[in-house]
């Protein structure tokens, strides 16, 4: 009787001890797991895929120097969260550009067998609502990216920004409001046509 090999699965406490220890294969391991969560962060927070992969490198260079500071006060995932986060608003400091959040939510708008016409309008509109996007302040624009792209709740986002969720729930509330005023505006204005 052949008895099936089974594989060692690390759990993500030994890629961390793993990478703490210097051990590339647990490095490797680790970006592999998170490369598309950090890469997606970033590129819904600044809209531009050149820029989200710096974006990513950024936080992993960051991440393997840091790795050993990594004391489990909270979880990984939050740390992680935490550095991707830095990494974008470091971006835009270095930067002072603003950025798209709603490509994907425009592509699932998109349906097949649109007139000319309609696809003029819907690049028009979504040109504008882009342009509405980038006008919130950052601090908005994250917790929008976290919330909505990332699905993360209130507590998660606030544990990832260091701040309270109630502080989470008031920097939402204020871009919903942002949002809805100047969106509101746009759709009043296309009515006239």
């Amino acid at each position: 009787m052949v008895l099936p090999c089974i594989e060692k699965v690390e759990t993500g406490k030994d890629l961390i001890e793993g990478c703490q220890r210097g051990d590339p294969e647990s490095f490797r391991a680790l970006f592999e797991k998170h490369k598309d969560m950090v890469y997606s962060v970033a590129l819904r927070y600044c809209g531009n895929a050149v820029v989200a992969q710096d974006i990513a490198q950024d936080t992993f260079l960051k991440l393997f120097s840091a790795i050993g500071s990594f004391r489990g006060d909270s979880s990984f995932d939050a740390w992680l969260y935490r550095m991707v986060v830095n990494s974008c608003f470091d971006q835009k400091r270095r930067t002072r550009r603003l950025a798209p959040l709603l490509d994907e939510v425009l592509a699932a708008l998109q349906t097949p067998d649109v007139s000319a016409l309609d696809e003029v309008l819907r690049t028009e509109m979504s040109e504008h609502i882009k342009s509405v996007v980038e006008s919130l302040a950052p601090d908005q624009r994250m917790v929008v990216v976290l919330r909505y792209t990332q699905g993360l709740s209130y507590e998660e986002i606030a544990e990832i920004l260091g701040c309270a969720s109630g502080t989470i729930a008031s920097r939402l509330n204020r871009a919903h409001k942002v949002l809805q005023r100047r969106l509101w505006r746009l759709a009043g204005d296309k009515r006239k046509w």
